[in-house]
């Protein structure tokens, strides 16, 4: 949430976040973000969270990025995590994702932008963050559209990482960095956010 004064819990300084980053491997550049400034607190956590976010996102992933990223903004926007949503916006654009496709993922079911791979993928988000779990249509779905086990298994994995970032982003009530703008491009936050 980006709207309270203050967050729960204080970030750290950017100094004292990467002084912690250093001695649990985060890399710099992650530490300086305002979640891993509050993450590094703790910063056996910090390191957890961190490697598997890098992997899921860069090293040795294998669910298609585009994928990834649909699933972030609509855990983003279902959620209402203001954080998330602003934090991917960008990542989204760069690995191809049109505005138009990451806007259409706040209303994906009358969207016409979206393949079978995009559908199935949305359904399984929106399945589990609805009921804990990936019902057996849609894990059919989402099989019929992978190409491998392994990237059902990520998927289910990613959409576990990105509800857990959400999680403690909303219930810390961590800021958005300095400068940047709340739920681009326009403004627009889902009801209750």
């Amino acid at each position: 949430m980006s709207t309270n004064a203050s967050p729960r819990i204080a970030t750290l300084s950017t100094q004292d976040a990467l002084a912690a980053a250093e001695t649990v491997k985060v890399l710099p550049q992650i530490a300086e973000l305002n979640v891993f400034r509050t993450l590094l607190k703790h910063p056996k956590l910090a390191k957890a969270i961190n490697d598997l976010l890098l992997m899921l996102l860069f090293d040795g992933n294998c669910l298609p990025h585009r994928l990834r990223e649909l699933l972030i903004m609509r855990i983003g926007w279902v959620t209402g995590c203001d954080y998330e949503w602003t934090q991917h916006w960008r990542i989204a654009l760069d690995y191809g994702l049109t505005e138009d496709e990451v806007l259409a993922v706040r209303d994906w079911r009358k969207a016409n932008c979206f393949d079978d791979a995009d559908q199935a993928v949305l359904r399984a988000t929106d399945e589990t963050l609805a009921n804990g779990c990936i019902s057996r249509e849609t894990w059919m779905a989402c099989a019929e559209n992978l190409e491998s086990e392994a990237q059902l298994l990520e998927l289910n994995g990613a959409i576990g990482a990105w509800r857990l970032i959400s999680q403690l982003a909303r219930s810390v009530e961590i800021q958005l960095e300095e400068g940047v703008a709340s739920w681009p491009p326009d403004g627009l936050a889902p009801t209750g956010a």
